[in-house]
């Protein structure tokens, strides 16, 4: 093969790649122009924000709270479709709760009746008396007044008769229980600020957030308008239990989304939105906190001057389970000292063999026991009604 036919081949293969290399560039360039490569390209952008919404909280894309800081509290009510009860009305609440209190079947009455239905009481009985009294948590200096009184009373008066001397008791007893205390809450009271503020606070497990929650279909009861603070933001069902409470009875519920957020931030905002809806009544759902931890009952403080800067707090309620008996009495005493408690709520008293504490509590802290609970039912948190409750520990018909 001669020299010229060897370049015309060579330049033959040189066209013949550039023209397969010029179709490949075609090719690729058409592509991207095509309507389905232009509209996947416009698809990837406008999802590039839902996955940086759901990066950031999902629906809502609330945007997240700088590290140590709270996001900022939502308020939350009942959905439009979401039917509304409509509580127990006061009056007959306290009718069905006063008889249901004086038949509770409590183990101190009982022991009672059996001591004084005898003919004749001798020194051991009256001893088995104030032990009966002692067991029940009335205390030990309000037991032995008490037998000391009746007793003496009973051979004064020549008394032997089993059923005059239970109504000396129940007398002397009815004495210590209503000491002429006021048992009313203070957003109750003419004149009370607006809002008023009700701080609950309690150790864990004394059935506080649902006692707010029935304190607010008891003021909802009464026409009064409610908004609800969750500042327990350490226990993570608190904030939903308390929206379920809200709920039914339409009251808006202030909480944060962040678990662990400043309670005493939302305790503030809720103050804030009590007042700017200028409702009736702010209360305040704190955590559980046992009364031993110096820097969690600190923290109670704190709350209490918080919401100072907003609201005055009228009203400091301590629940306290009245199956703990004694035990109450420290953790009563220790929060009066943290943040200074106003009124008293017992829960579980019915059937209690431990209400005495309503004696020895008000003795000792000069505060007064204000509602009582007496069942599960949602609107089975009354006003205390000394009577009943002295009526239901005797063992009175």
């Amino acid at each position: 093969m001669n020299t010229y036919a060897i370049i015309a081949l060579v330049c033959a293969a040189v066209v013949l790649l550039l023209v397969a290399v010029g179709v490949v560039i075609a090719l690729r360039k058409r592509g991207k122009h095509s309507p389905h490569a232009e509209q996947e390209r416009v698809d990837g952008q406008s999802a590039q924000p839902s996955r940086q919404g759901a990066d950031e909280g999902g629906h809502g894309a609330q945007p997240r709270a700088p590290a140590g800081q709270a996001s900022r509290p939502d308020q939350t009510g009942p959905s439009p479709s979401q039917s509304v009860e409509e509580p127990e009305s006061s009056s007959s609440r306290m009718t069905r709760l006063r008889a249901k209190l004086a038949k509770s079947p409590n183990p101190f009455g009982k022991a009672l009746f059996t001591i004084l239905s005898k003919d004749h009481l001798s020194e051991s009985d009256w001893e088995d008396v104030e032990d009966t009294l002692l067991r029940a948590d009335v205390g030990a200096e309000a037991s032995e007044q008490l037998v000391d009184e009746l007793r003496s009373d009973a051979r004064v008066n020549g008394e032997k008769d089993p059923a005059a001397v239970r109504a000396m008791l129940r007398e002397k007893l009815l004495a210590m229980v209503d000491n002429g205390q006021d048992r009313s809450l203070l957003a109750s009271r003419p004149g009370a600020a607006k809002p008023s503020v009700i701080v609950m606070v309690g150790v864990n497990g004394t059935g506080k957030t649902t006692t707010a929650g029935k304190l607010a279909r008891l003021f909802v009861a009464d026409g009064k308008s409610v908004v609800m603070g969750a500042a327990d933001t350490f226990r993570a069902a608190a904030a939903d239990q308390l929206e379920t409470w809200g709920s039914k009875v339409g009251v808006p519920v202030v909480r944060s989304e962040r678990e662990g957020a400043d309670p005493a931030s939302v305790a503030f905002e809720a103050a804030q939105q009590a007042k700017d809806s200028q409702a009736d009544l702010l209360i305040v759902d704190t955590a559980g906190r046992l009364q031993n931890k110096a820097n969690l009952m600190d923290e109670l403080g704190k709350i209490r001057r918080v919401v100072e800067k907003n609201l005055p707090v009228e009203e400091v309620l301590l629940v306290l389970d009245a199956t703990t008996g004694q035990n109450g009495m420290v953790q009563a005493k220790v929060f009066a000292q943290a943040i200074g408690v106003t009124g008293i709520v017992l829960t579980k008293l019915d059937g209690s063999a431990k209400g005495g504490i309503v004696v020895s509590v008000q003795r000792e802290l000069g505060v007064p026991v204000k509602l009582v609970g007496l069942g599960e039912g949602p609107d089975d948190l009354s006003a205390f009604d000394p009577e009943s409750f002295v009526d239901g520990i005797l063992g009175a018909e």
